[in-house]
């Protein structure tokens, strides 16, 4: 009798689970973006949420819970419930990295089920105008002639940022001291007022502030030229041949979200991304878009697992840790 009950509660459960994804989205769906609000993965996710919202017919709330290079905002994606109503953004940093820095209380891999791959861009070292140097290799060479390491600005421990000077570390020999910010938006309104040295930053969020001429840009860490500002050098081209690196964003939702609701997040975000005006807007930030067969769940699935083995020897091999 106890096997008979069971069995009916789970086909009550099951019955119930596919109505609300049937149903879904019946309100407004939240994405919890990891930084403050005017940083670079805001603004992507701003512009991707208001074309969703057309396609989901619901509101796309984003909520910016900053903190603990990311990992704080993340963390409050995975406890949610599995219903496709918070999805969590993210990129490198966030759902890779953080998993060799910090102790966290979630897996990022075993705890949230990938949704789609968004656009990327590559980094750019970038400067405060009152270096007086114009070059990259100008700028190295004063890097390396200043009595105390220079400072670098980065969204915390673990972000993207973060990884980009570490990685800037190994391939110069240069040390820097790194300046943790909630966010690469704060840590880029302390560069422009001279408060910080460099940031090896997203282009993204340094683009619209080298047009501006209140920062210096010496390279971007691609091996192709950025579409949007094609006047700034690749590092092969500057004199740092090889120093290659690219941060990609994704979304995600808690695992055992409904396989129905992951599709229509997906479906939505692809319409976003298809869009030739959201299209104009992410390229005028820096930003490359993903191959059209890169779409899908299992494509971002398999680009985290990759990141996670190539990252995490580096980031270990640092020492780096949340304190």
């Amino acid at each position: 009798m106890r096997r008979v009950v069971l069995a009916f509660l789970c086909v009550l459960l099951f019955g119930a689970s596919l109505a609300r994804a049937d149903d879904y989205p019946s309100h407004p769906i939240t994405v919890i973006v990891p930084f403050a609000a005017g940083g670079p993965s805001d603004a992507m996710m701003r512009i991707l949420g208001e074309h969703m919202k057309q396609t989901l017919g619901q509101a796309i709330l984003i909520e910016n819970v900053t903190g603990a290079g990311g990992s704080i905002g993340v963390g409050r994606a995975v406890r949610s419930a599995p219903d496709g109503y918070t999805v969590s953004f993210g990129h490198l940093g966030t759902h890779v990295a953080n998993g060799a820095v910090y102790k966290l209380g979630y897996d990022l891999v075993a705890d949230l089920e990938p949704v789609v791959l968004l656009p990327s861009n590559p980094m750019v070292i970038v400067s405060k105008t009152g270096v007086p140097v114009k070059s990259l290799s100008e700028f190295l060479a004063w890097l390396k002639s200043r009595p105390e390491p220079a400072s670098a600005g980065t969204a915390g421990n673990g972000s993207g940022s973060h990884i980009a000077g570490l990685y800037f570390e190994q391939a110069t020999g240069i040390k820097l001291q790194f300046v943790p910010y909630r966010g690469t938006g704060p840590a880029m309104n302390d560069l422009v007022a001279g408060q910080i040295d460099l940031i090896v930053d997203q282009t993204s969020n340094s683009i619209n502030q080298v047009r501006a001429g209140t920062i210096r840009a010496y390279a971007v860490t691609d091996d192709k030229r950025v579409e949007s500002a094609p006047e700034i050098p690749t590092t092969d081209e500057a004199g740092l041949p090889g120093f290659h690196m690219t941060l990609w964003s994704g979304l995600w939702v808690p695992k055992r979200t409904p396989h129905e609701v992951v599709t229509k997040l997906n479906a939505a975000a692809v319409a976003a991304l298809n869009d030739p005006q959201v299209q104009n807007q992410l390229k005028n930030l820096g930003l490359q878009m993903p191959p059209q067969d890169q779409l899908t769940p299992e494509a971002l699935g398999v680009q985290q697992r990759a990141e996670i083995a190539k990252w995490w020897p580096m980031i270990k091999a640092a020492a780096v840790s949340a304190e």
